[in-house]
């Protein structure tokens, strides 16, 4: 990595000047009471230039159009807030041939009361367009999953641990999975696109794209420096060959995981038990007949657990909410709704969960639509905030 940033100094020069850069505050005027904190994370290869900190008002589910704070930075696609609110970290989703080639993670220190950022420090995540970032349980260490669109060395799996006061440390350790070669176009290397923990947070499941698997490591935080070892019992899930899975949430009772299937718009149902992960239920995202491109994204559920929310990109652009059966987590569909742009690469709920906030990365908008917490129906368009390729939403409360 060293010979690779000197090859490369100007660029490195250039990203270390854009992440040190002071944030810009403009003046948004007063806030309405009671509104939060919203931070949303963008792609800057176009009029973008970072992190924007606007407020969103939860009764009545508007966005203030004008940002209280501009942060600097390259390509902060995905966002992570400490459990305790004190810190953000932001995948830095850099690659060959952009203006910083260097994949990085940075760190700011986080006001949650106001969303204001204070820059701490950025680091190499030592592989190319990081796009996925996770804490584990006891906020000691950042996991990175390292896409690449490279066949060589292709995606992996970076370990950062976590200073006292929030900084990033260098990696310490790297994984390496299999392609499944499925898909000669897409699946000719591995592309981990996710790494999630276990509810007891003593097991990671990292979710490879280009392998069509999930691997699980055991996490052990008394050996900082390499804290990740592959689970004996079960190294790794398989998953329907040219699936392609992406992201992964676990239900709110800990007994049950929801996965998208990027590459057949799809999302499974999986039990969980005892560090283990069995498929059960996969569900398409497209209506029947559908014809055109597929693209399982972003998904999550209601703030009251009742309902999954899954993003389909691609040419259907929709989200899809099925109700989450309190018995057994199985899914039933109760609705579609169009994210009225492309390309939605992520969403959130409000914390009431009245509204849905969807952030349109190739259309340039932030849609917010009114929902029906009781049915699970996502309504009316409330307003479309104009922000060049959004790419990760965080609503702070």
């Amino acid at each position: 990595m060293m010979l690779k940033c000197l090859a490369s100094l100007a660029a490195c020069t250039l990203i270390a000047s854009i992440s040190a850069t002071p944030a810009l505050s403009a003046n948004p005027g007063p806030a309405p009471q009671g509104a939060l904190p919203l931070l949303v994370g963008t792609y800057t290869g176009g009029q973008s230039k970072g992190i924007y900190l606007y407020r969103f008002d939860p009764r009545t589910g508007h966005i203030s159009t004008t940002p209280a704070q501009i942060t600097p930075a390259e390509n902060p696609s995905w966002l992570t807030v400490s459990a305790d609110g004190r810190f953000l970290y932001a995948v830095n989703e850099n690659g060959p041939g952009q203006r910083d080639p260097i994949g990085r993670v940075s760190a700011w220190r986080l006001d949650k009361a106001s969303g204001r950022l204070t820059f701490l420090n950025s680091t190499p995540s030592l592989g190319d367009e990081p796009t996925h970032a996770s804490l584990s349980k006891d906020g000691r260490t950042l996991f990175v999953a390292n896409y690449s669109g490279a066949t060589d060395p292709g995606g992996t799996l970076a370990v950062l641990p976590i200073a006292p006061d929030g900084r990033l440390r260098p990696v310490t350790q790297i994984k390496t999975h299999r392609a499944s070669l499925v898909n000669a176009e897409r699946q000719a290397g591995p592309h981990v696109h996710s790494a999630v923990s276990s509810p007891d947070g003593r097991t990671l499941f990292a979710q490879d794209l280009g392998a069509d698997r999930i691997y699980a490591y055991r996490y052990d935080p008394t050996h900082p420096e390499a804290p990740l070892t592959a689970v004996k019992e079960q190294p790794w899930l398989d998953l329907p060959p040219g699936s392609g899975p992406r992201h992964l949430v676990f239900g709110p009772d800990g007994r049950h995981a929801y996965l998208t299937l990027e590459m057949t718009g799809a999302v499974a149902l999986l039990d969980y038990a005892d560090g283990r992960l069995s498929l059960r239920q996969v569900l398409p995202l497209a209506p029947a007949g559908f014809t055109g491109q597929q693209g399982g994204g972003g998904l999550h559920l209601s703030p009251d657990g009742r309902f999954l929310t899954v993003v389909n990109r691609g040419t259907d652009n929709h989200l899809v909410s099925f109700a989450v059966s309190p018995q057994d987590g199985s899914l039933k569909q109760v609705d579609r709704r169009s994210v009225e742009g492309t390309q939605p690469r992520e969403f959130t709920f409000s914390p009431d969960g009245r509204f849905v906030l969807v952030a349109n990365q190739t259309s340039h908008g932030v849609k917010v639509f009114r929902r029906d917490t009781a049915s699970g129906v996502i309504g009316e368009l409330v307003q479309t905030l104009p922000v060049d390729a959004p790419s990760a939403l965080i609503i702070l409360k």
